[in-house]
């Protein structure tokens, strides 16, 4: 009874009692008023993976100290980003077993272990991206395509529903998304023939609010865009965290690309809503508006990227604007008030299209496509980037993703095979031997100016990176790649101020928080999260 009590006393001393614990609905939605917290995936609802916390600057950067490392047992890829909430931290390992480590020292307090059911399936890694948090809740999707509700103080499950059967290759591989008293998440699977879907749950009980199929069925607007009975199992699968906008009460999520993916001949149309962001109402799940980057994608682009939300002067005056660095190579301006486009460009060599048409739909170049004469597409199939995500700095008004550059896929009969991406192209833990010329591919951090498209910088590396990137207040700029190393980077220069060799490759966007004062950044590589902070 005594070491009951004892155990009840320290779990009260560290989660600092049960009014700072409730992490509202209000403090999720103005997350930047307490940068010493990371509440959700991106940081904040508006995804712009930015931190207002200003201690680590460029002068004093040369001076982050390794402060301590958390090991997964798991040898999954570790692409989760971690929440932090009054100085807990909440991290996953692959592929859905979650754990809570004192974020100052790495000390576990407890763990929730999660094992799917044997028939869950994913394309490209048994892979878990992060959690939300509501309250005193934690909410877990898992690749089984459930949704776990867990208690943040214990790791006591409080309730598990299912969203889509795994028999029928549903998975869920991403962070969810909490707006108001709703938990929001999609599922994975497109590569295997679902037909994806975006759904609502209650966030104290677990009862489905709203769904949304993001193929339309027979009598729905865009039905008419799938050939026969392709619209059944068209995938438009969802393996990113969307965002939210509290003014206009839309969430906005991107999707992925149709299937079957090399072999469009029997869906013809556009097969909407693949490779399109679909900004729903938050409260209905009813579609609101969409667009379509990739349409009738026949070299696998998805459209998964997270969308970022920004307030930017747009041609003399202030736009409400969605900013997206699209896998297939072009950058874009929406705005997302209604989704009209505003700009695209390539921020990557992209030979695939050569311009839009007055209403933003793209050009596309005759005989880019799979079951022709052999041809190079660039960007290659995994994309000019990919899921990592990106960041947009309040601070500098630049929008920075990790990208790929000088890949190509060869396209012909049959399908396509990748070029210059080197070996496990989809990312792994372990480093590898580099021996690609930079004529055959590198990966790079591009800062753009989102006014224009036009590139300010670029850092690059050697070989290609699946890293996401983190900016900060102090114009610090934050990522990595399959070399083995975490940066840091002048935001507004792109000069290189400090790296550290984490021993394996970096497949997570890095965050930011504060403990007692001092402000640390994490970042999970290889197998392990690194927790770094200036030297005292």
């Amino acid at each position: 009874m005594k070491r009951r009590l004892l155990l009840v006393l320290l779990l009260a001393g560290w989660w600092g009692g049960p009014v700072r614990a409730q992490i509202t609905y209000d403090r999720i939605l103005h997350a930047d008023k307490e940068p010493q917290n990371w509440l959700t995936y991106s940081g904040g609802l508006s995804s712009q993976r930015h931190s207002g916390l200003k201690q680590i600057t460029p002068a004093n950067v040369k001076n982050l100290d390794l402060q301590w490392v958390w090991q997964a047992r798991s040898t999954e890829k570790f692409e989760t980003t971690a929440l932090v909430v009054n100085g807990v931290l909440y991290t996953v390992q692959a592929p859905d077993d979650v754990y809570a480590l004192d974020a100052a020292t790495g000390r576990l307090f407890w763990t929730y272990p999660y094992t799917p059911a044997p028939e869950a399936r994913a394309c490209c890694g048994r892979v878990n991206r992060g959690l939300a948090i509501l309250g005193d809740t934690l909410y877990l999707g898992t690749l089984d395509a459930h949704l776990l509700a867990l208690d943040a103080k214990t790791g006591k499950l409080l309730w598990n529903v299912e969203v889509a059967k795994a028999s029928e290759n549903y998975s869920i591989t991403h962070a969810p998304l909490v707006v108001k008293d709703k938990v929001i998440l999609g599922t994975a699977g497109g590569d295997m023939g679902i037909r994806g879907l975006i759904a609502a749950y209650d966030a104290k009980t677990g009862k489905e609010a709203w769904r949304f199929n993001t193929i339309p069925a027979p009598g729905e607007a865009g039905h008419d865009t799938w050939q026969g009975d392709s619209w059944m199992r068209g995938g438009a699968s969802i393996w990113n965290t969307g965002s939210y906008d509290p003014e206009t009460n839309l969430t906005f999520w991107g999707t992925g690309n149709p299937a079957p993916d090399w072999d469009g001949s029997k869906r013809t149309g556009d097969n909407l809503y693949s490779d399109c962001v679909v900004a729903l109402d938050a409260d209905t799940g009813k579609l609101k508006w969409y667009y379509q980057f990739t349409p009738h994608d026949e070299v696998d682009y998805d459209s998964t990227q997270v969308p970022v939300l920004a307030d930017i002067e747009w041609q003399g005056r202030p736009r409400k604007t969605m900013l997206w660095a699209n896998r297939n190579g072009l950058f874009y301006v929406l705005d997302r008030t209604n989704g009209q486009f505003l700009l695209g460009k390539p921020f990557v060599k992209v030979n695939w299209m050569d311009g839009f048409d007055e209403k933003g739909r793209p050009r596309r170049v005759p005989g880019k496509v799979p079951g022709g004469p052999q041809t190079i597409v660039t960007p290659t199939v995994l994309g000019g980037t990919n899921w990592y995500p990106p960041s947009y700095s309040p601070s500098t008004g630049l929008f920075y993703v990790s990208a790929w550059e000088n890949t190509g896929t060869f396209l012909g009969q049959g399908g396509g095979l990748p070029r210059g991406t080197g070996p496990n192209p989809m990312g792994q833990t372990n480093l590898h031997v580099n021996t690609k010329k930079e004529e055959e591919g590198y990966g790079a951090v591009r800062a753009l100016d989102p006014h224009t498209g036009e590139r300010k910088w670029e850092f690059k590396m050697t070989d290609i990176t699946w890293a996401g990137v983190l900016t900060t207040a102090s114009d610090l700029l934050f990522s990595g790649g399959s070399e083995g190393y975490f940066f840091a980077l002048d935001a507004r220069t792109g000069d290189l101020l400090w790296k550290f060799t984490v021993g394996g490759q970096v497949n997570s966007g890095p965050m930011s928080y504060a403990v007692n004062g001092r402000q640390y950044v994490t970042v999970a590589a290889g197998s392990s999260l690194f927790a770094f902070a200036l030297r005292e």
